[in-house]
């Protein structure tokens, strides 16, 4: 198994925005990926910060994520309310 742990800094007042495009995006991920098996964004202490964990069945997977329709097209939805580049780890089972 493969985990994505993602920090994502939003500009402050674009939370609900964001939001409601991150619900978009996790929702195409659950019915177009079997092989995804968690992807959810995360609020934290700072409300300009969310995570977003993700596990997969393996690198195909992550791969097949990134070049998804649905993950261009609603991924791209979210850099407007992004404050820079996300904080990627990526994770292997041990």
């Amino acid at each position: 198994m493969i985990s994505v742990v993602a920090s994502l800094k939003i500009k402050d007042g674009h939370q609900a925005d964001f939001e409601a495009a991150a619900k978009k995006l996790m929702e195409a991920v659950a019915a177009n990926e079997p092989d995804c098996h968690y992807y959810h964004f995360h609020r934290s202490d700072d409300p300009c910060v969310y995570v977003a964990v993700e596990r997969y069945e393996n690198m195909a997977a992550v791969e097949n994520h990134g070049k998804s329709d649905h993950f261009k097209e609603l991924g791209a939805a979210l850099g407007p309310h992004m404050d820079g580049r996300p904080d990627i780890m990526r994770l292997e089972e041990i």
